[in-house]
């Protein structure tokens, strides 16, 4: 590709740059470990690195122009200098990939929490309609029926572009986290559907402020398509704020809440287990979560609202899909231990969430519910002590232990359990560090009707050593119930 096709719609600084339009550029990079003769290379101010240091790596490895946001006095190769080179490597992979997502029908879906399980459904519904689905996000990316381990939930936008270039799938569904967002990893992209599901206290250590963070995440809507759809919770006080806007804006937006103003009305809740509500749209319906929990009932009229904008089938179809829907891995996944206790393993890891699913499991009508649960380090300081209160007022005990570091000492991690305790009025908890001698001890000591909810991780792996030989929740449990099983026979 010439250079000036790929710096197409890229503001940048450069004088006689018409000297260098006919330059071949054979690929694009921002790790200076990938440069290869003939790239373009991309010098990105990162956390940890500033790829502006690894400028002339790039040149003796052979990148023929370099991009970046800083000033730099280059020899022997272009350097352009534009505004910021996150949003600059954005559009440059949208015109090197040729607007990869222009060929799909673009579904991206954001909000602090219920994201994967939506995204999940949606893709199962979807499926089932005879549409072939890519799904980028938290747990896993799949394209082309490919299976690959994720990294971030939104990728950067070179990975993103390139993962959405080798997808021969017509739908791509995709994940948009508020970090992703910020960061311009969406930028050149465009949808047909964005969903947003819901905001609460998450990542205030990054955005600053709540209302901060909720306008990175209406940046997503501001990438419809110009016939494109907002399906919008407006049962969330944001959701309802983010609709009105949108529709000031002059978007088309689709609600659902309880409101009679709303697209999809609920009507009334009809059970708790299995969560089911009478709705009303063009009819009256009655809609039943395949999951537990009111929070996943709002994930599945969401799904269904949207399946609704994209395709004629019938509500028939769509239900019937949806009654068979398997699950989505970490996430509120139960497994019953042969004493008649039951184990819940879920991905919660704000105040809401975790809120959500011990009311899920208050609901089921538990005898006893022990809590197990830590914090994971250089994250969000501030929802912390709303966790332990949560905890703390809807369990009968909880274990605080560890989480991922990420970076943070032992003994820093452990101090700030000791204090979120001290702070907590109810003082039914106790410190565990080792995460797999928690998961063992409720466990051993657990009770017919009892159930064992262990947060924070869900479908991840543990990033760091632990007694017992498991690599996550789901094979801590697998190995303490074995272990139990061998000692009851």
């Amino acid at each position: 590709m010439k250079l000036d096709q790929l710096l197409q719609d890229v503001p940048f600084q450069y004088e006689d740059m018409h000297k260098f339009n006919d330059i071949d550029i054979h690929g694009l990079t921002d790790s200076s470990n990938e440069v290869e003769p003939g790239c373009l290379f991309v010098a990105i101010s990162g956390y940890q690195f500033d790829g502006h240091t690894y400028i002339q790596d790039a040149i003796k490895k052979g990148a023929a122009v370099i991009v970046g946001d800083q000033e730099y006095q280059s020899s022997g190769v272009p350097y352009i200098q534009v505004p910021n080179s996150r949003q600059a490597l954005g559009i440059l992979a949208h015109n090197y990939y040729h607007d990869p997502a222009s060929s799909k029908i673009m579904v991206g879906i954001t909000g602090t929490n219920g994201k994967t399980t939506t995204s999940y459904l949606m893709k199962h519904i979807l499926e089932d309609m005879g549409y072939s689905c890519s799904l980028l996000g938290t747990i896993q990316n799949v394209i082309n029926g490919q299976y690959s381990k994720t990294v971030n939930t939104t990728p950067n936008a070179l990975t993103l572009n390139q993962l959405i270039d080798k997808s021969r799938d017509e739908v791509v569904i995709m994940e948009a986290s508020s970090h992703g967002l910020a960061e311009y990893r969406l930028e050149g992209l465009h949808f047909d559907l964005c969903l947003f599901t819901n905001l609460t206290h998450e990542h205030l250590d990054y955005h600053g402020t709540i209302d901060q963070y909720y306008e990175v995440k209406k940046a997503l809507f501001h990438k419809l398509k110009s016939n494109g759809t907002a399906v919008i919770n407006s049962d969330d006080v944001y959701g309802e704020k983010l609709a009105e806007e949108l529709r000031q804006e002059g978007r088309q937006t689709y609600t659902v809440g309880r409101s009679a103003t709303n697209n999809l009305q609920i009507l009334e809740q009809l059970s708790v287990d299995p969560p089911s509500v009478k709705i009303k749209g063009h009819d009256i319906h009655t809609l039943e979560s395949p999951m537990a929990g009111l929070h996943n009932l709002y994930n599945t009229l969401q799904a269904y609202a949207a399946a609704t904008q994209l395709d004629g089938k019938t509500t028939t179809d769509i239900f019937d899909s949806i009654r068979n829907f398997p699950g989505v891995p970490g996430r509120f996944t139960t497994y019953p231990l042969k004493n008649g206790s039951t184990v819940v393993i879920d991905y919660a890891h704000t105040a809401d969430a975790v809120f959500n699913c011990l009311q899920t499991v208050h609901d089921a009508a538990a005898k006893k519910i022990t809590h197990i649960f830590g914090f994971r380090g250089n994250r969000d300081l501030t929802k912390r002590q709303e966790m332990m209160n949560i905890s703390a007022e809807m369990s009968d005990q909880y274990f605080l232990t560890m989480d991922d570091l990420n970076g943070v000492s032992e003994d820093d991690i452990l101090q700030s359990l000791t204090f979120y305790r001290s702070q907590t009025k109810i003082g039914k908890g106790e410190i565990i560090p080792d995460r797999t001698l928690a998961i063992k001890k409720a466990i051993n000591n657990s009770e017919p009707g009892e159930w064992i909810v262990i947060t924070g991780k869900g479908h991840e792996q543990y990033k760091q050593q632990f007694s017992l030989p498991t690599h996550s929740d789901e094979s801590t449990v697998d190995y303490v119930n074995n272990m139990k099983n061998v000692e009851l026979n």
